[in-house]
């Protein structure tokens, strides 16, 4: 370096700091001879940093004013690629000040076609043990993570659930529940962002958007394992109780 000149020294020095800034820790220089202008290999300082390129985010949902609305809003929802299958949107049903949401994962065939939730088999299970607890349907209100019918009633995608659950947290904030019950592992584990098997969100205590959510079988659980029923009705009864103080 002694046959260097002092201004290309400086010149150096001036460029390596630079590349120090922008996060280059090693130059290796051997066999480089340094000449009386600053190397080039060096981007001007004032260069700006190219960032990757990234999806833009959805644009937030219009929130309707009320649940009619927003009912009106889901019904031609072109979100995911569930519109293309559909006969009709399942949005929700029940008392729009209820107490109590019951929440399960996705609408079935017999939904689908009727445009109404829990319609079916375990939807009329469902309503018996509503009617054990000693209320109606209409007292409740009844919902879905999915507001479409998956094909073969498969379970809903984390992508369809994304593009839907938006929906249902509206649903929510209207309804304004002081409880909620989630039917089954789906629905539990969407509304509550966690994996947890199902036994151990029946015991734990849990809340979504600060209203506290019971976890119980979903009906047709009930319906191919009758085993379950007794600890579903133990599930009730934990929520009869909450509800008397509501």
């Amino acid at each position: 370096m002694s046959k260097v000149p002092n201004d290309a020294r400086t010149a150096a020095a001036a460029a390596l700091k630079r590349l120090e800034q922008k996060g280059v820790r090693s130059v290796y220089l051997e066999g480089v001879v340094l000449g009386a202008t600053p190397p080039v290999a060096a981007a001007p300082a004032s260069s700006p940093a190219i960032a990757p390129t990234r999806p833009k985010p959805a644009a937030p949902m219009p929130i309707p004013a009320g649940l009619s609305e927003l009912a009106k809003t889901v019904s031609v929802c072109t979100r995911c690629d569930l519109h293309k299958s559909r006969t009709q949107t399942v949005f929700g049903v029940g008392n729009p000040n209820a107490k109590l949401m019951f929440i399960g994962e996705a609408p079935g065939a017999e939904e689908d076609a009727r445009g109404e939730p829990f319609v079916g088999r375990a939807g009329q299970l469902l309503t018996k043990i509503i009617a054990a607890m000693g209320m109606t349907r209409d007292q409740v209100y009844i919902a879905n993570i999915l507001k479409c019918r998956p094909p073969q009633n498969r379970d809903p995608l984390p992508s369809e659930v994304e593009c839907c659950e938006e929906y249902l947290r509206a649903q929510i904030a209207m309804i304004k529940p002081k409880y909620i019950c989630a039917l089954g592992r789906i629905a539990a584990h969407w509304l509550l962002k966690t994996d947890a098997p199902l036994g151990a969100l029946r015991t734990g205590n849990y809340t979504y958007e600060g209203i506290p959510v019971i976890v119980t079988y979903h009906p047709a659980a009930l319906l191919r394992n009758p085993a379950f029923k007794a600890p579903c009705w133990e599930d009730m009864k934990k929520l009869m109780a909450l509800l008397k103080d509501a």
